[in-house]
């Protein structure tokens, strides 16, 4: 199973739909969500002037002041939350409120309170399933036609708040919709990654134990062998032991084998990542194109972890301001060899014995028939030079 490659802009995508739809984490989160919900309490201008300019009694504007302000409050409770946070059945009960505050409202102060009727079919598309928005946005629209010809010129309002109500509630239910399936399409994913991950861990313990059973068995079985014969039979327990070591070299080349097919680097990947490496870090870099003919594959993996050890040491130790990197093939009297050449003007090493990075590099290339030389080039500078034959050793 191969892992699932996910694009930055399909990605960056995905992450704007989950901004929308998650709930706010922190106060500015928060803050930020309630003024842009309160943006759109601009049309509520219309029964706020009503209440202020229209000629009602003391009564009649302190209950209908009351009015809207709870329906304002029930409105942001709905907007805010979602129908996966909130029971269906709480959101419809709620929905039924704001309805019939709308209808009374509208019916005892006027037809400026009629736009009332969008906040309801908007906040139904926005909390309810789709299966049920579809219905509630419809239903809604129907009420508010029959409420505005039963209010005194609410005719002539109708035509504008029927398209507002019924696009803008459809809208939100096109946009719940949306950030669901963006939701699953995330976890979906995220679980296909998991899975994969999974099977590479399940793949790569499989191999290990076919590769290392067998030998792990026969080296135990030999080292038994061999204690048995040790007081008696030195010569023949002396070719136990050096069974042992033959089976012992081979499993290591095995393993060493399985796991370079996981993590095999490439030198094309390393001169990119070497070009990025000396760029961060100020060194002037002269690097060579990567090879045009495909070389063997042991060959270019040596060659790779060369050049990803000598520019790490280029890097964090030398304190160099240049770095040079050569790839040249040469003809040498034991056949075509490619030689990898990494210099630099920087401080060198002190000489002494060789760190774990370059003596894991020269047992890898001896490996191959190949060779590793490090040292300085003067009173600053450094060069390491590794060679691999390109014919089979």
């Amino acid at each position: 199973m191969k892992p699932v490659a996910l694009t930055k802009e399909g990605d960056s995508r995905d992450q704007d739909f989950l901004e929308i739809a998650k709930q706010p984490e922190n106060r500015r989160q928060k803050m930020v969500k309630a003024l842009w919900i309160s943006i759109w309490l601009f049309y509520l201008s219309a029964p706020v002037t009503d209440l202020v300019s229209g000629g009602h009694g003391l009564g009649a504007r302190l209950l209908g002041g009351l009015g809207l302000a709870v329906f304002v409050a029930w409105y942001l409770v709905l907007v805010f939350r979602t129908a996966r946070q909130m029971p269906v059945r709480l959101v419809l009960f709620s929905l039924a409120v704001l309805t019939a505050e709308a209808v009374v409202l509208s019916l005892t102060l006027g037809r400026e309170w009629l736009v009332l009727f969008v906040y309801v079919a908007i906040s139904s598309g926005a909390a309810l399933p789709a299966r049920y928005a579809r219905w509630t946005v419809l239903g809604t629209t129907a009420l508010l036609a029959v409420t505005a010809n039963a209010v005194p010129g609410g005719t002539a309002y109708l035509a504008g708040l029927l398209i507002p109500a019924l696009m803008g509630g459809f809208a939100m239910v096109g946009v719940g919709a949306m950030i669901r399936t963006t939701i699953e399409l995330r976890a979906a994913r995220a679980t296909v990654a998991q899975l994969a991950a999974n099977e590479e861990r399940l793949r790569m313990a499989r191999d290990l134990h076919d590769l290392l059973g067998h030998s792990l068995s026969l080296i135990t079985l030999k080292s038994e062998l061999a204690g048995r014969m040790l007081p008696g039979q030195p010569e023949a327990a002396a070719q136990q032991v050096a069974d042992i070591e033959q089976v012992s070299r081979q499993a290591l080349v095995d393993v060493r084998e399985a796991v370079s097919g996981y993590r095999r680097p490439t030198l094309p990947g390393e001169l990119a990542g070497a070009r990025t490496a000396l760029a961060a870090a100020g060194v002037l870099a002269d690097l060579p194109e990567p090879p045009a003919a495909e070389l063997p594959e042991a060959a270019e993996s040596a060659l790779a972890w060369s050049l990803r050890e000598a520019v790490t040491n280029v890097v964090r130790h030398s304190g160099a301001e240049r770095c040079r990197v050569t790839l040249e093939t040469r003809q040498t009297l034991d056949g075509p060899v490619l030689e990898l050449t990494v210099t630099d003007d920087g401080a060198g090493g002190d000489g002494g014995t060789p760190g774990n990075g370059l003596t894991g590099l020269t047992e890898r290339l001896e490996a191959l028939g190949g060779s590793l030389s490090a040292g300085r080039t003067g009173p600053r500078g450094f060069a390491l030079t590794a060679r691999v034959p390109l014919a089979p050793a």
